[in-house]
């Protein structure tokens, strides 16, 4: 069975969201589906999304890992964007924590070194 994933994070205005994420991910919005939504295309069967929902704005969540932690980090401090936290679990495991201008919690986990 093919399940294909769309993770969506609730924010107040989209022009905002979009600056923001086009930071962290490193690239505009793959597409944009309607005038309250953009989707970037994480990988094959992956996205994420922002939807303008100004009620429910920053009360999202959403974790990724990628391949290359430090490579993201990296990538992502070159774009003036740096994760409120740093965190090692007891398997190696990283999760860097980013917080969008509505206050949702964009975690980012790998393996890599500190």
């Amino acid at each position: 069975m093919q399940i294909d994933l769309f993770a969506g994070l609730a924010v107040r205005d989209r022009t905002t969201a979009a600056h923001w994420y086009e930071r962290l991910m490193g690239a505009p919005a793959s597409f944009e589906p309607n005038d309250n939504e953009l989707v970037w295309t994480l990988g094959d069967h992956a996205h994420l999304y922002v939807e303008v929902r100004p009620t429910d704005a920053g009360h999202s969540l959403v974790t990724l890992f990628v391949a290359d932690l430090d490579g993201f980090l990296a990538s992502a401090a070159s774009r003036a964007l740096e994760p409120v936290s740093l965190e090692t679990y007891d398997n190696g495991v990283r999760k860097a924590l980013f917080h969008d201008p509505d206050g949702n919690e964009v975690g980012v986990g790998g393996a890599g070194q500190d």
